[in-house]
């Protein structure tokens, strides 16, 4: 009997339709095959004849990387069996069609995440063995997965961290956040290709390309790799910060709508960094790399954060006799909001407990083993004070957790304490709600409740952590502590009379109540007190002084009064910043005694509002007529205004629409057609920027309904 002919490879079907919609990648498209590690996906190999198990041998062989090798994991060999060999490449449970070979094959759950090569060897007994190309595969985490490293068990949340491409960052201020629409737009088609050259552009790939492919299977690695990469201060990353007012070079923090046009822009200009970020787009564009490479990932928001540079646990602000903040030459200070993520893993280089979210900051503000990167920090070693385990634990604890030191400086020192606040750092510290638009407050997951016993006795564990058991008890600890003893014969508040309009003179009130204290058990007062309005930076300083009063009050003992006090538009008009925020501080001093009193208010400032509406049902390739509504309710025109849309799903990249001049009082109707590409939940988000206000946004939840099939 002759020899059986050889078996010879036609063709292959790597059945991407199928495999990316088991593997949760259908958004990724279906034209290329993305799996997820840990999970079997199925190939159709078409030959000469059919297939003999026993005779035809097949080999197969998975590679990633530069020079990949069995020993770095970045080279994977396996034969063709019968049964699943466990947590090992394999190929298995096939089945035989005629001519067609029906195979699964399985990667194991902490296999190198990447793109692959994949081969086929066939050789007949211990003949020569001929190869074939199969084609090519993206493999990726897998938060489905029990055995991953990143395995989140709730099919609630992970629709909102892995498939929700659209969300809110919030911004602002603890007592005036706004929520920030943000396009993450992971699925876009591009992105996944681009977020593997963010991780090959990266120190680590670039010092030693093989050893830091072969790390890619952690997460805790990744994560480290790409909060570094976002920034550019060491490397070509994605983005270049900019805190001052000068965007004239790029575009302004304020108007990018999310995180697609940054990532193709980074690409298309040759890798180099995109002007310009300030932290919220760091993580917005952070969460967009993070749930495409399949690794949980939310946004999170700490308003009054402190950046603790010297690692004291304490932030110290200065203000002079007129009640004006002074800058200061300290690195230390308190940002009115900073933003950072959190990404979900098993963290097996720490203790048992320290499992789940994980801070990640890509905004530049300190390094981290030499490079520009912050965490991953365990939020449950955040909240516990364990500020010795890996990574940038101590940092991230001091900006929830830092005192605030406020002090009076006067000829050339600071000279008295003004007030000691243990509870105004880390407040209100947000991220978007699972399954809503609405935010949610998750500051008890980082810390116990301000002034309870658990809080203060962590708070004092942490500090013996980083300051040493000698330094817990130094004397300026101890006038610290003194200082609340410190009775005042006044209280002050400063209250707003009307609601303050962007646009409108502001009209507060000055509440002063005469109390007793030690040296005034009973008699009157007389206070002198001297206001200050500042604009107020994201960064947590202020601008020139844009408005000063001195007012003389006469309290007698149990007397209340209510002062008013009148800020002009005209004072601040062209003198805030993009955040729109006015600090105004009164110090009060009582004239025969020389000690003082501080009394601070912040005003933020509400842009106009912008309406969306659309026509009642969406259906992809079908005409969605959307209207836009923005009325003018400054005194003065906006000038130079400029339109952008974008929505995964909705648009293809942007629409950008300049409309002019819109006078004061005036109401703009826009009208125009999008064509939804994609079913399923969207949000279509719009920007109008204008030279007197940069951001005026707005956003519309659409569910786009499949075309209907005519008849």
């Amino acid at each position: 009997m002759d020899q059986m002919a050889a078996l010879k490879f036609r063709s292959v079907d790597l059945q991407s339709p199928r495999n990316n919609q088991e593997h949760h990648t259908q958004e990724m498209g279906l034209k290329r095959l993305v799996v997820r590690r840990g999970q079997s996906f199925l190939l159709q190999l078409h030959f000469s004849r059919p297939f003999h198990f026993g005779t035809d041998y097949l080999t197969f062989v998975a590679e990633t990387g530069p020079a990949p090798t069995e020993l770095l994991g970045t080279r994977a060999t396996f034969s063709l069996t019968q049964a699943r060999q466990g947590n090992v490449w394999s190929a298995s449970n096939f089945t035989i069609d005629t001519n067609s070979l029906f195979v699964s094959l399985f990667t194991p759950s902490n296999a190198v995440v990447g793109p692959y090569t994949l081969k086929i060897e066939i050789s007949q007994g211990q003949g020569h063995s001929v190869t074939h190309p199969l084609g090519t595969f993206i493999l990726l985490f897998n938060p489905w997965n029990a055995e991953d490293d990143v395995y989140l068990p709730s099919e609630i949340l992970l629709q909102e961290y892995i498939m929700m491409d659209y969300g809110f960052v919030y911004k602002g201020h603890e007592r005036f956040i706004t929520s920030w629409p943000w396009n993450y737009g992971q699925f876009e088609e591009d992105i996944i290709d681009i977020c593997f050259e963010i991780l090959n552009k990266s120190l680590y790939f670039l010092e030693n390309p093989s050893k830091d492919y072969s790390q890619r299977n952690d997460p805790v690695y990744v994560c480290r790799v790409v909060s570094a990469m976002i920034n550019s201060n060491d490397d070509n990353g994605v983005l270049q910060g900019n805190w001052g007012e000068d965007y004239s070079r790029g575009v302004s923090p304020l108007e990018w709508n999310g995180s697609v046009a940054i990532l193709r822009q980074w690409l298309a200009r040759g890798r180099q960094p995109v002007k310009y970020g300030q932290c919220w787009v760091f993580a917005a564009v952070m969460c967009t790399v993070m749930r495409c490479l399949g690794i949980p990932t939310r946004v999170v928001s700490n308003f009054r954060s402190a950046h603790n540079m010297d690692r004291n646990l304490t932030v110290d602000t200065y203000y002079d006799q007129n009640a004006e903040m002074l800058p200061t030459q300290k690195r230390d200070k308190i940002w009115n909001f900073h933003v950072w993520n959190e990404c979900w893993m098993i963290r097996k280089d720490l203790p048992p407990g320290y499992n789940g979210w994980q801070v990640l900051d890509p905004t530049p503000q300190q390094t981290s083993s030499g490079i520009f990167c912050c965490g991953p920090a365990s939020v449950k070693a955040i909240r516990e004070g364990e500020v010795h385990l890996p990574y940038d634990t101590p940092f991230v604890y001091a900006e929830v957790n830092a005192d605030e030191v406020i002090w009076l400086f006067r000829d050339g020192q600071a000279q008295e304490i003004l007030d000691h606040n243990t509870h105004s750092i880390g407040k209100e510290i947000s991220t978007k709600m699972v399954g809503s638009a609405k935010r949610q407050n998750i500051t008890s997951s980082y810390k116990y409740p301000e002034g309870s016993p658990e809080e203060r006795s962590v708070f004092m564990k942490a500090s013996q952590k980083m300051l040493g058991p000698g330094r817990a008890s130094s004397p300026f600890l101890d006038l610290l502590g003194s200082r609340g003893s410190q009775d005042q014969p006044a209280q002050l508040q400063l209250h707003l009379a009307r609601t303050p309009e962007w646009g409108q003179d502001l009209l507060l009130k000055l509440h002063a109540l005469r109390v007793p204290d030690r040296v005034h058990p009973r008699g009157p007062i007389r206070l002198v007190v001297h206001f200050c309005a500042q604009a107020l930076l994201h960064q947590g300083g202020t601008q020139e002084p844009l408005w000063r009063q001195t007012v003389h009050l006469n309290l007698d003992f149990g007397e209340e009064i209510q002062w008013p006090l009148l800020l002009p538009y005209d004072n601040y008009r062209n003198k805030l910043t993009d955040e729109k925020l006015i600090r105004v501080s009164g110090i009060a001093k009582v004239e025969d005694v020389g000690r003082s009193m501080l009394v601070l208010k912040d005003i933020s400032l509400e842009p106009p509002n912008l309406s969306i509406e659309v026509s009642k049902r969406a259906e992809v390739g079908k005409a969605l007529r959307v209207h836009i509504t923005l009325t003018n309710t400054l005194m003065t025109a906006l000038s130079n205004c400029m339109m952008v849309l974008e929505g995964s799903g909705l648009i293809d990249g942007q629409i950008s629409k300049n409309i002019g001049t819109l006078v004061a009082g005036h109401t703009i109707h826009i009208q125009l057609d999008l064509y939804p590409i994609k079913t399923g939940p969207r949000q279509l988000q719009v920007l109008i920027s204008s030279n007197e206000i940069k951001e005026i946004k707005g956003y519309k939840d659409i569910f786009v309904a499949a075309a209907r099939v005519s008849s």
